[in-house]
């Protein structure tokens, strides 16, 4: 199921990884091998001002998105998972704001080895329970997605769907070719879940091509060139 963005919450978004420095512009090689225009590296949310902003976002997509359906048929969640590593840190942050605005739910995450002492195991956290919200940055090829569905129901939970910062709407590879789909596409069609992105790469291109910035209306060009050359 594919879940659309607000365009004007999705501008703010790419406006504001612009200014914090997580989205940048030029040439930078993907783990595709692909020489990408542009780069989006969640890991530059690195203070307490940018990780709130951030958590912000996450926060006004999921209740909008709650709102905007009848009960039973959005995004329903009972509590929060973030696999390891960046998804930890934004669990935790939109858990937080979650709270803030009344809404105040358990959250988990794994760890990539299990603990041979104490309480064990890889799961950390809350104890999973009833319908879990896979949270992260982006969605490269799935795997992520894949482990993190199998933890929640080995657990005896159900996961309800995946929200993400940005979705590159770029094709995936498989077996070292380009695939007609993107990840999100595979999370969605494949294994079922819905993803939520905050914004879209559609979205990065309204704001690139509307901005009065030259320097940031010049990466229009490059950005479009590569979304016809792999978008889906």
């Amino acid at each position: 199921m594919t879940m659309t963005t607000d365009p004007q919450l999705a501008a703010e978004f790419v406006q504001f990884a612009v200014s914090a420095g997580v989205l940048r512009f030029g040439e930078f090689k993907t783990k595709a091998g692909r020489l990408s225009p542009y780069f989006f590296n969640a890991g530059m949310f690195d203070d307490g001002a940018k990780l709130s902003k951030l958590a912000e976002f996450y926060a006004r997509r999921l209740l909008a998105d709650a709102t905007a359906h009848p009960p039973g048929q959005g995004l329903g969640f009972d509590m929060i998972f973030g696999p390891a590593y960046k998804g930890i840190t934004l669990a935790a942050a939109l858990a937080i704001e979650l709270s803030r605005r009344g809404h105040n739910l358990p959250f988990a995450f794994n760890r990539k080895e299990a603990k041979d002492h104490g309480e064990g195991g890889t799961l950390v956290g809350a104890p999973m329970r009833g319908r879990v919200l896979i949270v992260d940055d982006v969605i490269s090829a799935g795997t992520s997605v894949r482990e993190s569905i199998a933890m929640i129901r080995a657990a005896g939970a159900q996961p309800a769907g995946v929200a993400i910062a940005l979705d590159r709407q770029e094709r995936a590879t498989h077996e070292g070719r380009d695939a007609p789909w993107s990840a999100v596409q595979y999370v969605q069609r494949e294994l079922g879940l819905p993803v939520l992105a905050v914004a879209t790469l559609a979205d990065l291109m309204q704001v690139l091509q509307g901005s009065a910035d030259p320097a940031l209306a010049a990466f229009a060009a490059p950005v479009q060139a590569y979304r016809l050359q792999y978008g889906v």
